[in-house]
């Protein structure tokens, strides 16, 4: 049970002391003052934290490993370095959120700090925001093309189908996919878009035909986050002044909507969907380029084995897993579908032979 306890909280002073690293990485990047100021906040309450797993290590008699940064906060930091912190903050959130650590500090102060530098936001801050979001649809894209059209390689070579039918079935399942993924991702980003603007609206019409509704909406709104009624009330009605201003912010406020982004553009992310997908089905495929028969067929299963490693670091920047068990998750779904679809083709392949 103490080996147990010992594991655990070395494992929570290790994610602690990330946290921390990331944070002054962020703070140092921060382009504004207010949010280097909330990003250093937030590293100190991280290293309370981990000087409490190191008493309680201590406390048990256990020695304390030596702080090291993670392989995790190396990535996000070169991306916040060369994108800005705005781009990788979905993807901090998320991993705050997977460790759920039981700390001496409150994790939700951390959001106070955030509160603080919300105004600086800006379209360029929101777009960058919106890339962070990107970044993992796109490791989640490749991880389609790949898992696909890698088990589809499989299947064809169960089946004996020879190297120009592979190739073939393989270049036919990356144009299909990566397709099919665009027409999907348009189709999802454009029906939001539209959704959005039809509640945008319908509270634009509410509002010009009884504005006095939307000053007492926007009054509820800030009652419901601690603001004073009195104070609530006043607020409301200055905003309620200016037509647009109101809108923009029930909007914004009651919805979650943002008016100038809708959800992004279709096109882009149709674009974007289809060279991910098709970049992730290349790997199994593209060794029948060079080669043929079975040195073709071990090149793809190696290929295959290093797109899936790839994609599970990747995998592991936002999940806040250990980069081990995402590759081996990884790896494990990856070679029970291509099992099964070699095991089909070897047995379809041999029907319809004999």
């Amino acid at each position: 049970m103490t080996d147990r306890r010992i594991r655990r909280y070395r494992t929570n002073l290790r994610i602690e002391c990330d946290n921390a690293a990331l944070y002054d990485e962020l703070s140092k990047l921060a382009s504004d003052q207010r949010l280097r100021r909330a990003y250093r906040r937030i590293a100190d309450g991280e290293r309370a934290n981990a000087a409490f797993w190191e008493a309680q290590l201590k406390h048990l008699g256990a020695d304390v490993p030596p702080a090291r940064i993670g392989v995790r906060v190396k990535v996000l930091t070169w991306f916040a370095r060369r994108f800005g912190t705005e781009f990788v903050m979905p993807t901090v959130v998320r991993r705050e959120h997977a460790d759920h650590l039981p700390t001496p500090v409150d994790r939700e102060s951390h959001r106070d700090h955030f509160i603080e530098a919300k105004p600086l936001s800006t379209h360029g801050g929101r777009h960058r925001t919106q890339s962070g979001n990107t970044l993992r649809a796109a490791v989640l894209g490749a991880n389609d093309g790949l898992v696909s059209n890698g088990s589809l390689v499989m299947g064809m070579a169960g089946a004996a189908s020879g190297d120009h039918a592979i190739l073939l079935a393989g270049f036919a399942g990356l144009v299909a996919g990566a397709c099919s993924m665009a027409l999907g991702e348009w189709l999802s980003v454009n029906s939001s878009r539209e959704f959005y603007q039809a509640q945008i609206s319908a509270r634009a019409e509410r509002l010009a035909v009884a504005p006095e509704d939307g000053a007492k909406n926007l009054a509820a709104i800030y009652r419901d986050k601690g603001m004073a009624p009195d104070t609530a009330k006043a607020l409301a009605e200055q905003i309620a002044e200016k037509p647009r201003t109101a809108l923009d912010t029930l909007v914004r406020e009651d919805l979650g909507i943002d008016p100038e982004e809708l959800g992004g553009s279709a096109y882009g992310a149709a674009i974007s969907s289809f060279c991910l997908f098709a970049l992730g089905a290349l790997f199994p495929v593209a060794p029948y380029l060079f080669l043929k028969g079975h040195p073709a067929f071990l090149a793809s299963i190696a290929s295959t084995i290093a797109g899936l490693v790839l994609i599970g670091m990747g995998t592991s920047l936002f999940t806040g897993r250990s980069m081990l068990f995402s590759i081996a998750r990884q790896l494990g779904i990856t070679v029970a579908a291509a099992s099964i679809t070699y095991a089909v083709g070897h047995v379809l392949g041999t029907a319809l032979a004999g």
